[in-house]
């Protein structure tokens, strides 16, 4: 079946706006939910309506999804406050909002569903994101629409806050004492992922399925933090933390003001590898995933064109 109107929520951050520029490019009319019309203003030079809406709020959200044939979440977070089996944050995102979000499909007759999780989903996982990713995959699962879920492993690209983040560190301490050193990651391009939702939108065989999202390689975390140091010439001195100094050292980030680099509940999901089961299926259309060594290095080093994504974030505020 062909879907032609998309409602995108959560699509005006990184995984979003390059969601929006594979969707335009099929031609699809895509409209985005966003609370504050500039957080998605790089994204209005493109054809698409940006509609400032509380997706929290079930009549808001009701009228936001009406008349699209299909509606696709990519909401997430990755800090939030501590909580059995996870914080009120973590429940708000990841659990209470697909809820929702069933439900105002199903008031609006909206059949197609895509939701984004994470690799190592599960109600009963280490982490409380691992958790409440798990219980939000059941609340769409359980639902009696024509869904389906990606787990996707660590996602880098050029405005990414995983590579650009140790390359950061990389530049400013000549030392960075590591927590989780030896965690397996499997990062996939941003691109990969843009284009495996979007190749599946119109699937009829994609409904009921739940598909991994991985890149060719998995490195350890050291090896990551190494690589992007490695890509702008920096070589700092890597310090193996032991968990009980990893825990603390994560502890004081939670305190420090604004979003921590990095919390406890980070290093708990670490214990879970963001490695997939297989290759990916086929049906996403990606025979071959791109991998860190060929974009990364452009994109750390300011080597290459910016973004259209940048330009336009540039454009808007002059």
């Amino acid at each position: 079946m062909r879907h032609q109107t998309i409602a995108l929520i959560g699509g005006s951050g990184f995984i979003g706006s390059h969601l929006v520029n594979a969707l335009v490019e099929l031609g699809k009319n895509v409209r985005i939910a966003t609370r504050r019309r500039e957080n998605a203003a790089h994204l209005t030079l493109l054809p698409v309506d940006v509609i400032e809406t509380n997706v929290y709020d079930p009549v808001q959200l009701a009228a936001f999804v009406s008349q699209a044939d299909a509606v696709i979440n990519l909401v997430g977070i990755l800090q939030g406050k501590r909580g059995d089996p996870y914080g009120p944050q973590f429940a708000k995102a990841h659990v209470e909002l697909p809820s929702k979000i069933v439900a105002a499909c199903q008031a609006k007759g909206v059949r197609r569903l895509i939701h984004m999780s994470a690799l190592g989903a599960d109600p009963k996982g280490p982490s409380m994101y691992l958790r409440s990713k798990g219980d939000g995959e059941k609340a769409v699962r359980e639902s009696n629409l024509a869904t389906t879920i990606f787990r996707p492993s660590v996602v880098f690209g050029p405005e990414d806050n995983f590579l650009n983040q140790f390359a950061f560190l990389e530049r400013i301490f000549p030392v960075i004492p590591l927590a989780c050193s030896q965690a397996r990651i499997q990062p996939i391009f941003v691109g990969d992922v843009a284009k495996a939702f979007a190749n599946v939108l119109d699937l009829d065989a994609a409904s009921g399925r739940v598909y991994e999202l991985a890149g060719p390689t998995v490195y350890t975390l050291e090896e990551l933090v190494r690589f992007s140091g490695a890509a702008i010439g920096k070589h700092a001195r890597i310090i193996r933390l032991p968990d009980m100094l990893g825990r603390l050292q994560a502890m004081s980030l939670e305190l420090a003001p604004g979003e921590p680099m990095m919390s406890r509940d980070n290093l708990d999901s670490m214990k879970t590898p963001a490695v997939a089961s297989g290759p990916m299926a086929p049906e996403l259309g990606i025979e071959e995933p791109a991998s860190m060594e060929a974009i990364a290095p452009m994109y750390l080093t300011g080597s290459s064109s910016r973004s259209r994504f940048n330009t336009f974030r540039a454009s808007a505020g002059r």
